[in-house]
């Protein structure tokens, strides 16, 4: 029995060039097909390529955007050919009223515009890393406070998004949550039985992969910008995403598809109650965050200016070498006070007085 060749499929790119031809969106090729936009995204980038009945029905769809595509030429008689073409005259647009414009939106607008865009899928995608709920909560304010505090920088970033993004990845894997007395102790598991054991396949993997993972088949970030966000080589991210994948699928072989492990992944964020806080509390907090080190650095640094000032008002300005302490010495005889010599003495001070004296001899003067 002979299996039916695979309906060829254009590339990647002419796949994608032949959507926009057709003026739909991947949302739209998405419902048709019968899959995710994500998954449509994928197969635009060529990370994967459909497969089974996908792959038939998205081969019909692209042959229909060919045939649609092949221009239409008017037939052409021979009296219109003998005949000398006369421009026809352009009909002229009545002028456009003049449209004041819109004013720019102001720091705190543009924030609030941002959060509400990226919080909630960074809450989600932040318990994926995790599995703790007010960690994933607490992880995406910081990274949001901190971008308000940086708001200058990341105003003018290539893709704040990313920026706020690959913050919050950063604090939620901190390995000193694990210290705190909050997070010491697991939280509960998720109701349904194939969620937990998804998220406990997760959290065994090594943070590195599951980063990767996350992003790679929870975002839908291609291979480069997933390598650039993880701060990796592109082929080093591959292997990441390869070994994740298979750690996940020895332990949960249903989810050896990508496209299921992406469902799996965005149904077991969205089955959780993961709600962000509201954007004027975030900035609230960053500005009482920014006022409370501000504060502390000033008190600081007053202070060491005092301990500075006192240590040179106090200081000797010459040294004086430290006095060595007593020590008792040993062997020397008592002190004797003065009294009557002995007879020993006596003896001996007549002998020194009778005796020659060494040296020459006395020169004395005789009596006449």
């Amino acid at each position: 029995m002979t299996q039916s060749p695979a309906t060829p499929l254009p590339s990647p790119k002419e796949r994608r060039r032949l959507r926009e031809a057709g003026s739909l969106t991947q949302a739209q090729v998405a419902e048709r097909v019968g899959v995710t936009r994500e998954t449509v995204r994928a197969w635009e980038s060529g990370r994967t390529n459909p497969r089974g009945r996908k792959r038939e029905v998205y081969a019909r769809l692209l042959s229909t955007l060919v045939e649609e595509e092949e221009p239409r030429q008017p037939e052409v008689t021979a009296s219109q050919e003998s005949a000398p073409e006369v421009p026809e005259p352009e009909p002229q647009e009545p002028a456009a009223e003049p449209t004041s414009p819109s004013p720019p939106l102001t720091p705190a607008q543009a924030f609030d515009a941002l959060y509400a865009f990226c919080a909630p899928a960074l809450v989600r995608q932040a318990y994926l890393l995790t599995g703790r709920r007010e960690l994933a909560r607490e992880s995406v304010e910081r990274a949001f406070q901190l971008a308000w505090q940086r708001w200058p920088e990341v105003a003018v970033d290539r893709d704040p998004a990313g920026w706020v993004r690959a913050t919050a990845y950063e604090y939620a894997l901190s390995p000193w949550h694990r210290f705190r007395p909050r997070y010491r102790h697991p939280e509960a598991p998720p109701a349904d039985a194939s969620d937990r054991a998804l998220l406990a396949v997760l959290l065994r993997l090594p943070t590195p992969q599951r980063r990767t993972l996350v992003l790679y088949d929870g975002v839908g970030l291609d291979l480069p910008e997933t390598a650039a966000e993880t701060e990796a080589s592109t082929p080093a991210a591959a292997g990441r995403l390869m070994n994740a994948r298979e750690a996940i699928a020895a332990r949960l072989p249903d989810l050896s598809d990508p496209a299921e492990l992406h469902r799996r992944l965005t149904g077991l964020a969205s089955t959780e109650r993961l709600r962000a806080a509201r954007p004027p509390v975030v900035r609230t907090g960053s500005e009482r965050r920014a006022r409370f080190w501000t504060r502390a650095a000033i008190a600081f640094t007053v202070a060491l200016i005092g301990t500075t000032a006192l240590t040179v008002r106090t200081a000797p300005t010459h040294y004086e070498p430290p006095i060595a302490p007593g020590a008792e010495i040993q062997g020397v005889p008592p002190r004797v006070a003065q009294g009557p010599l002995s007879d020993a003495e006596v003896e001996l001070r007549e002998k020194l007085r009778g005796g020659l004296t060494s040296g020459p001899q006395r020169v004395l003067p005789l009596s006449r």
